[in-house]
């Protein structure tokens, strides 16, 4: 092989790596510049120290032609630097809002403490319970412009719209700057107020954003909602209203309703099971055109989310032009999680494939479905169960005696009026309009029974209730069984190890001593396999 040479370079204190065992070390040592070589026998290797030098500096020192050099990489500097200002982290590394505070305020507390980015899992939470995260979170980390960046969650509610609007009004009130949005279809006026509440133009012409939306998607039409300004009628009805100001509303009008875009692949919970080196590069079409269409002068980062349960994984992600990478059901398994010890025990013996699609809770009726965890759980069949009957009959009375006495003695526990009453008991205080559809419509409330049963089970699996072991709901994605075969026989495969800010600070050297195998081998070094399998380790932040 006929290399070019561009100088001579000088051996240090350490030989240059030519056998693979070498060649795997220097990958790990992505810190320091590397310089690749050549050996005289026409080998290409790579070296961590020395220097280059002249052919009169030579002095009897080793020296050997050098064919390129690559600079030092950090696992900071893996995705976008304009996302490390704006937020104020060190490092472009999200965990993921989980549903029903199993994202807990120890974990968004643990994460900012580490320079990263955690977003508290709001969703399916009343407000108060919300407002209680909230307390915990800013007591350990503090208020103002000096204290470090954390988030919170908005789900879509289209059942519930006041629920939404009184966790924006919450988060508006008590200054939650970055909030994650997620399960939207379409923009509601609640995102958009949210979004824009405190917008304004500083003296010298530039924006300034007050609250950073970040909009969690998995279609091209929906991203390109959030990537376009939003539609001048719900503008004008929230300055009706007295949600924005005339001059909020009129800089909105110049801006996407998100600067920051989680492009969400095949995850745990609500998931389209797309394939991220399909989706991203469509996302990334569809920014880019935003960007030309509207003359947008502010950068908008996409950051990658599903499927990233290993380094190799998160490498992948930033390789694609990821701006940030997003975990969630590796997180979930962290003692920090809010799922309970048994719970985080099953996830810890996943395998690839033991996730599967079930009915979702809250769309039920639109037979939606979200990725679970099948493994040590009947909840995914018993979902299809009830989805099944809701389909084939249209109220409680039409079901067979036979099918509705399994349902109670194998799903419920107890007959279907017992269960209703317990349902309506809820509704009465949650959302008495439910109540009335229900009274009126019997196949609702045949919805409403059923949804008890999904809903309740996601809370048996937080609550570690020992009765419902088998009806347990956990959101799961490959990533969980990706990560358990990367971490057997490391100090990471007993959960009582999983922090989620060892699961990050692994995930990261690892995707930055892949990344560096990887540029290594674009110049032409023969990397071993070995170099793209970074062993989990106990690591320290710097």
């Amino acid at each position: 092989m006929s290399l070019a040479q561009i100088g001579i370079w000088s051996s240090g204190p350490y030989a240059p790596a030519f056998a693979d065992d070498a060649i795997v070390g220097a990958c790990q040592r992505f810190r320091e510049p590397a310089y690749i070589v050549q050996h005289p026998n026409g080998a290409v290797g790579v070296a961590v120290a020395g220097k280059m030098i002249r052919e009169d500096e030579i002095n009897g020192v080793p020296t050997y032609p050098l064919l390129a050099t690559l600079p030092a990489l950090y696992p900071e500097w893996l995705g976008d630097r304009s996302f490390l200002e704006v937020h104020g982290v060190r490092f472009p590394y999200v965990s993921g809002a989980m549903a029903n505070g199993i994202a807990t305020a120890r974990m968004v507390i643990a994460m900012a403490g580490a320079g990263m980015l955690g977003f508290f899992g709001a969703a399916g939470l009343q407000a108060h319970v919300v407002e209680a995260a909230l307390d915990e979170i800013e007591a350990a980390l503090g208020t103002g412009p000096n204290a470090p960046s954390w988030g919170s969650n908005l789900i879509h509610s289209p059942h519930e719209p006041d629920l939404e609007q009184a966790v924006v009004d919450l988060y508006l009130r008590r200054g939650v700057r970055r909030v994650s949005a997620s399960a939207y279809m379409a923009l509601t006026p609640m995102v958009v107020q949210y979004a824009f509440t405190g917008v304004r133009q500083n003296p010298d012409g530039s924006i300034h954003r007050d609250n950073f939306l970040f909009a969690k998607i998995s279609r091209p039409e929906v991203a390109k909602r959030f990537l376009s300004p939003p539609p001048a009628e719900m503008l004008d009805a929230l300055v009706a209203k007295g949600r924005l100001t005339a001059d909020e509303a009129r800089i909105a009008r110049t801006l996407p309703v998100a600067e920051d875009v989680i492009v969400e692949a095949d995850s745990g919970g609500h998931t389209d099971n797309q394939a991220l080196p399909a989706l991203f590069p469509t996302i990334v079409a569809v920014r880019d055109e935003c960007l030309r269409s509207y003359g947008y002068s502010r950068p908008i980062r996409l950051g990658a989310a599903g499927g990233l349960g290993s380094p190799s994984a998160v490498a992948a992600a930033f390789a694609l032009g990821a701006a940030f990478a997003l975990t969630g059901s590796v997180n979930q398994g962290a003692v920090e999680s809010g799922l309970c010890e048994d719970g985080r025990k099953a996830l810890a013996n996943a395998g690839l494939a033991d996730v599967v699609m079930a009915p979702a809770a809250d769309m039920f009726e639109l037979g939606v479905k979200v990725q679970v965890l099948q493994r040590g759980t009947m909840f995914a069949n018993r979902g299809h169960r009830l989805y099944d009957v809701y389909k084939s009959y249209r109220s409680i009375s039409e079901i067979p005696a036979d099918i509705k006495g399994r349902l109670e003695k194998e799903i419920f526990k107890r007959t279907l009026e017992e269960e209703w009453a317990s349902t309506a008991a809820f509704w009465k205080q949650r959302d008495p309009r439910e109540l009335d559809k229900a009274n009126r419509d019997p196949h609702h409330q045949m919805a409403l029974i059923f949804r008890s049963y999904l809903g309740q089970a996601s809370r048996w699996a937080i609550a570690g209730v020992p009765e419902r072991r088998m009806d347990y709901q956990i959101w799961c994605g490959p990533a969980m069984g990706a990560f358990n075969a990367w971490a057997k026989g490391s100090f990471l495969e007993p959960v009582e190890n999983r922090t989620v800010v060892q699961i990050a600070l692994n995930m990261l050297e690892g995707a930055a001593a892949i990344t560096r195998a990887q540029q290594l081998r674009t110049y032409g070094v023969p990397v071993p396999p070995a170099a793209f399998d970074y062993q989990p380790r106990p690591l320290e932040i710097g």
